[in-house]
């Protein structure tokens, strides 16, 4: 006996949809790579989606009697290992992404310090009464 054809279809979709995970994760990397914003941005609600797409089919198929069925019976272990395998690269790749923002975030803020620190070596002023004085109260901004 083998595996019914509703359990395979659902794996199928299953699968078919974390490939496409798969290359908006790769796209999203070379977004990042590439430091563009609005494309970012897109990418990002498409991976959203997606992930609601797959979350959505797995609980559709974690309450389906057949597929139960079928798994215990040891029917489906080649469709789930290489959906688990697929899961699996998704998730390094997500890791490698999240590196990259990080990495990004981290030279924005030294940017930000950088400059910071440069407008307030050039905005020493003296107030009326011969103390110094400087940073960014010169525009308003107090810290």
């Amino acid at each position: 006996m083998s595996a019914s054809t509703q359990s395979k279809e659902l794996l199928a979709q299953q699968h078919a949809q974390l490939q496409k995970l798969d290359l908006v994760i790769t796209e999203e990397k070379l977004v990042l790579q590439q430091h563009q914003p609005n494309a970012l941005l897109q990418i990002s609600e498409e991976k959203n989606q997606l992930l609601l797409s797959i979350q959505s089919l797995d609980q559709k198929i974690s309450v389906n009697q057949v597929f139960a069925q079928d798994k215990a019976a040891g029917f489906l272990s080649q469709e789930l290992a290489d959906i688990e395998n697929l899961l699996k690269l998704c998730q390094q790749k997500n890791q490698v992404n999240g590196q990259i923002i990080a990495q990004s975030q981290l030279a924005v803020e030294r940017m930000k310090t950088s400059l910071l620190e440069s407008h307030n070596k050039t905005s020493v002023t003296y107030d009326s009464k011969g103390k110094k004085s400087g940073g960014l109260s010169s525009i308003g901004l107090k810290a």
